[in-house]
């Protein structure tokens, strides 16, 4: 049998794994909005306001921090009034970017923030920098935001609100390279800094101001970025224009995105996936590079605000609708990522999987006649709660097999770990097909005991939960026994794991 060893250092700790790190996007596309979140107040599906209550109940297990909303491309060809008042009076509008549908604009403001109360998240909203103006974003900034006599603070009263919200993250803009206006670094850092003068803090409503930043390792849009944001005539970073330049990272084959199967595929496209996967630490060194040279106290932050697998749309649906089955291979990608963000949580601070129901990487399926459907991507998240913010301890693979695939050798094993409140949390991913992998974890500084332990794995790395059988993949108990101070434990083949220990 294959054997691991790692060892995880339980007296040092580093820096807290933010919560927001497991953070949600939720656009207009498909049936991520219509159809997944919104049914409805006349639905016959269970609902509280038109919000569907088995997604909200669901969505709770993951203590979700936050939701990112209306977009994405469709979030710069959004106009906020279009989504306020009465719904029968709502104009409509063609969503271009997703299936050329008519948007019928019942799911708005209000609705959305209904819905991050019902899930306990804060709400993260994503203005158009595309084709709004200053004054558009900055009145929306006031209608959540403000309180007393204000135009924006009226306008809202009529609207069925009194009180304000908290809305802490705001988007300027997205994907400014391509969908999002099709912008060089320089014109949109310009653009970015007017539009963050513009989002006002109303009544100690502290803004986290999140500049549109590159596709994967385009450090052009960080360099232009941080040059203005720490500039000798901008203010201090922690009041910069922005607090926090996020980029974007897909995971596919690859072999080209939107081609491959999301349930049939080989062996070198699983391996070619894994490894695509293990490639966004590259990614994330090379922003944090360029942002270090530039802020060498890590006051602005790094922020991945969409990322996961990206497969061809399962057969018989609309191609703009994004709609792929999730698999084991998703969750073992969803694992890696997380081992990743946990290393680099000192600059890395939110990220936003994309998204949360119905597209592309989901947490949940749902249909139209109330089936729901838990992915495994959404079980790592449940596995993984204890993370958040928690503090990283440093886990490190000691002699580890590879798997290969074209002259390349990636890990066979990733692995994580974080400490809070008396208790430790281990991740481990096994991406190896052929066999089970014999794990020994020298747990050094502190005397420890197992609490318990669980695995994520299927029948094949092909597995997936369908309404006939919901529970294909789900997270069952794994054998794990202390010896001296060293864990051991068996992980099956294309398996995800955590293990959680008492500290002494």
């Amino acid at each position: 049998m294959t054997i691991a060893r790692a060892a995880v250092d339980l007296d040092v700790t580093g820096p807290q794994i933010s919560r927001h790190l497991y953070g949600h996007f939720a656009e207009h596309l498909g049936r991520c909005i219509y159809g997944g979140f919104w049914v409805g107040e006349d639905s016959p599906i269970p609902n509280e306001r038109g919000i569907r209550l088995d997604v909200v109940e669901a969505l709770r297990r993951l203590q979700v921090p936050n939701l990112r909303w209306p977009g994405g491309c469709f979030a710069d060809e959004y106009h906020w009034r279009d989504g306020i008042g009465p719904r029968a009076e709502r104009p409509t509008m063609i969503n271009t970017n997703w299936g050329d549908v008519v948007e019928s604009n019942a799911f708005g403001t209000h609705e959305f923030m209904d819905l991050c109360d019902m899930l306990g998240a804060e709400p993260y909203v994503n203005g158009n920098v595309g084709s709004g103006t200053v004054q558009e974003m900055s009145e929306w900034v006031e209608y959540l935001t403000r309180s007393g006599d204000s135009p924006m603070a009226r306008l809202r009263r009529e609207n069925g609100r009194d009180e304000p919200w908290r809305v802490p993250f705001w988007g300027l803009g997205n994907e400014a390279w391509g969908c999002g206006g099709n912008m060089t670094p320089e014109y949109y850092t310009s653009l970015a800094r007017r539009y963050a003068t513009f989002c006002k803090e109303h009544d100690g409503n502290r803004l986290y101001r999140i500049a549109a930043g590159a596709a994967d390792d385009d450090i052009r849009w960080t360099h232009a970025l941080m040059a203005s944001a720490t500039s000798s005539n901008a203010p201090d970073p922690q009041r910069s224009p922005f607090q926090a330049i996020s980029f974007h990272y897909y995971t596919h084959a690859g072999t080209g995105i939107q081609k491959e199967s999301a349930t049939a595929f080989s062996r070198d496209e699983y391996v070619r996936t894994i490894s695509k996967a293990y490639e966004i630490e590259r990614v994330i060194r090379a922003h944090e590079a360029v942002m270090d040279a530039y802020d060498p106290n890590r006051e602005i932050d790094l922020v991945c605000d969409e990322w996961g697998t990206w497969w061809s749309v399962e057969p018989g649906t609309n191609p703009g609708f994004l709609f792929q089955q999730n698999t084991v291979r998703d969750a073992l990608v969803a694992g890696i990522h997380f081992d990743v963000f946990h290393r680099h949580a000192a600059r890395l601070r939110m990220a936003n999987i994309a998204q949360t129901l119905n597209v592309l990487q989901a947490m949940i399926l749902t249909d139209d006649e109330g089936g729901l459907v838990l992915t495994p991507t959404y079980h790592v998240y449940e596995m993984n709660v204890g993370h958040h913010d928690a503090l990283s301890l440093s886990a490190r693979g000691v002699d580890v097999p590879t798997v290969s695939v074209d002259g390349a050798e990636v890990p066979a094993l990733s692995l994580s770990a974080s400490t809070k409140n008396g208790t430790a949390l281990l991740s481990l991913t096994h991406v190896g097909v052929d066999g089970p992998l014999s794990v020994d974890v020298d747990l050094r500084g502190r005397a420890v005991s197992l609490v318990g332990a669980r695995v994520l794995t299927g029948a094949n790395a092909a597995a997936h939960n369908t309404p006939a059988q919901p529970d294909a993949v789900r997270p069952v108990p794994l054998n794990a026994s202390m010896e001296g101070s060293v864990l051991r434990l068996q992980l099956p083949p294309h398996a995800f794991a955590t293990v959680e220990l008492a500290l002494a």
